[in-house]
């Protein structure tokens, strides 16, 4: 059976992770209140975000940057965007 949260970004009971992306308790906490849909999301806009910045994930301060945007991309807050990216129709 899939396990199920209610997903703090979608506002909605969707398919959880099958378990946390990274370790320690901010995994876990992604794990216990973000859908797996919201998730996939944010990597897509991670990634985004790494290519248009030219973020590099040997940086700490990049890394910490992500790791800021991810927490209030999550939250429904206002979160860094690509700039000039326009998604296509039906994305994002």
């Amino acid at each position: 059976m899939t396990r199920t949260v209610f997903c703090q970004k979608l506002q909605q009971e969707l398919e959880g992770l099958d378990r946390p992306p990274y370790p320690g308790p901010k995994g876990q906490e992604i794990f216990d209140t973000i859908s797996k849909q919201a998730w996939q999301e944010w990597q897509r806009h991670q990634t985004l975000l790494i290519n248009e910045k030219e973020l590099s994930m040997m940086n700490p301060a990049d890394r910490a940057f992500l790791q800021e945007e991810m927490t209030k991309y999550m939250a429904g807050e206002d979160y860094a965007k690509a700039e000039g990216y326009t998604p296509e129709q039906g994305a994002e």
